[in-house]
């Protein structure tokens, strides 16, 4: 991120400024106004750019749709190109002149249909501070950013989501999963080429993290085909948006408001990776009407908490050679609860659970819960019968008063850690960070998960003092405290005897 010259990063500045205009409009509904244009300001951009190269070769039409299409880019009609709507800006008119534009533009463009926002004709949003938002869009300097628009505008949506789920709280995580832990979990399971699947996908942010990857690592982004399963349809519409900004192609990212549980939107689907950040403990899902689901290969989940449902889903979808990563609460690991005893066990003695790593509090905008990540592998090549265990609970960093965060040097220890363990290369057991545990000791435990108990504490830094010293020391100074208590009780006993009182 280029730093500017007030020391903030372009987009934080950016949403400094369109943060001021918000004014008494809350920030979940404001979200959409933002993004929604961010999102129109990009696809002009790209439409512009080839405009101006059929414009400039005589045997083209800058106007011919297909001519647009045959390069992947969305085709942009004149009333909602974005000089269009910079023009029309200080109109009182300019909300409705937005709406159309969506309209337009969702008319031309098939993927696009029902995605886009249409909330800028609202009698509480101030038409002034629309059209000075629409100005701040103007002026992103994308030149001086000296990259493409492409990568501009797609941190840019990526940072306001970020930034939006914090102001929304506990609201805010339902659509929005921190970047570190995405990060963390594509790093760990290295999504190159195959099916990627997330049945709780939010904004979309594991399949934009997918896609990082892979070019960061010279792959190929058509190698990889992103499916996905979202109930709320105003976040599904962020996704689609997200994906849209990246050129990520989203016809498999699917809606529906009975969610993955009740009506599974690929129910054939075997996926080579499966990411996912289900809601933590989620009650009232379908149990009752899903008791002998296919799914349910491991034990029927408690109808009052989903978490061993999801997990079970995910592994119903995952092919013979697949890797799975899901984040958890914390309750997952040891539960015993209804059952969940019993359906871990399997998992564990099934040979399933391949990692488990343990979170530090106060990552997640919607709540406190402490949370895990749970690696599932049906192949675990030659770490067969064996569990990683990585406590990462104290790594990490407050980045404000509220929110930790993980540094990129704690996500490489950790990465690095797993890939190691699984290489069977440079890896050692690390007394109070990982372990590597035989399913044996797995159950003798009883088969609890929780990191912490097997990776045990931290050896404190060793002082150079012998032991024997320390315990002399230690002797001396009992002997000590017991000789002045005695003579405190004596002193005890004279007083009250004064007084006519004898113990």
């Amino acid at each position: 991120m280029a730093k500017q010259n007030n020391g903030a990063t372009f987009e934080q500045n950016l949403f400094k400024a369109a943060d001021k205009l918000r004014k008494n409009i809350d920030a979940a509904e404001y979200k959409y106004v933002v993004l929604g244009l961010v999102f129109i300001k990009y696809i002009s951009e790209t439409f512009n750019e080839l405009y101006q190269k059929l414009e400039a070769d005589e045997w083209s039409d800058p106007e011919d749709r297909d001519e647009y299409l045959a390069e992947n880019i969305f085709f942009v009609p004149s009333t909602a190109r974005w000089t269009h709507l910079h023009n029309n800006a200080k109109l009182a008119t300019i909300g409705q002149i937005i709406d159309e534009a969506m309209e337009a533009i969702e008319k031309e463009n098939s993927e696009l249909k029902n995605v886009l926002p249409k909330v800028y004709g609202k009698a509480n949003l101030d038409k002034a501070s629309l059209g000075q938002l629409i100005d701040l869009i103007s002026n992103t300097e994308l030149q001086a950013e000296n990259e493409n628009s492409k990568d501009l505008f797609g941190r840019v949506y990526e940072y306001f989501l970020g930034e939006f789920a914090n102001a929304e709280g506990k609201k805010g995580g339902q659509f929005y999963t921190p970047k570190a832990i995405v990060k963390l979990m594509v790093e760990m399971i290295e999504p190159y080429k195959g099916r990627v699947f997330d049945p709780a996908c939010g904004s979309g942010g594991m399949f934009v993290m997918s896609e990082k990857f892979v070019t960061e690592h010279q792959g190929k982004i058509s190698d990889i085909t992103v499916y996905g399963q979202e109930s709320n349809q105003t976040t599904w519409k962020l996704s689609k948006m997200n994906l849209a900004i990246r050129n990520i192609n989203s016809q498999f990212v699917s809606w529906n408001t009975e969610g993955s549980f009740l009506k599974d939107a690929h129910p054939d689907l075997k996926a080579d990776y499966i990411l996912a950040n289900p809601p933590f403990n989620q009650k009232d899902w379908g149990i009752e009407i899903l008791q002998d689901d296919a799914r349910w290969k491991y034990g029927i989940p408690p109808s009052g908490n989903a978490n061993y449902g999801w997990m079970m889903h995910m592994l119903y979808h995952l092919a013979p050679t697949g890797v799975m990563a899901t984040v958890l609460a914390n309750g997952s690991l040891s539960s015993n609860t209804s059952g969940e005893g019993d359906i871990r066990k399997n998992l564990v003695e099934q040979d399933l659970v391949e990692c488990i790593v343990a979170l530090p509090k106060q990552l997640f905008y919607n709540t406190g819960i402490p949370a895990c990540i749970w690696f599932l592998r049906r192949e675990k090549s030659n770490h067969s019968k064996e569990i990683l265990f990585i406590d990462a609970s104290e790594m990490g960093y407050m980045k404000d008063r509220t929110h930790r965060d993980l540094a990129d040097e704690d996500i490489d220890l950790i990465t690095e850690t797993y890939h190691n363990w699984r290489k069977s290369e440079n890896y050692e057991d690390v007394k109070g960070f990982c372990k590597s545990a035989k399913t044996d000791e797995v159950i003798k435990h009883n088969h609890v998960l929780t990191p912490g108990r097997y990776v045990g504490i931290e050896d404190e830094e060793d002082d150079g003092i012998p032991f024997e010293d320390k315990m002399a020391e230690l002797t001396t100074a009992l002997k000590k405290q017991m000789v002045k208590e005695e003579a405190l009780n004596e002193e005890i006993k004279q007083q009250l005897s004064k007084i006519g009182f004898n113990l």
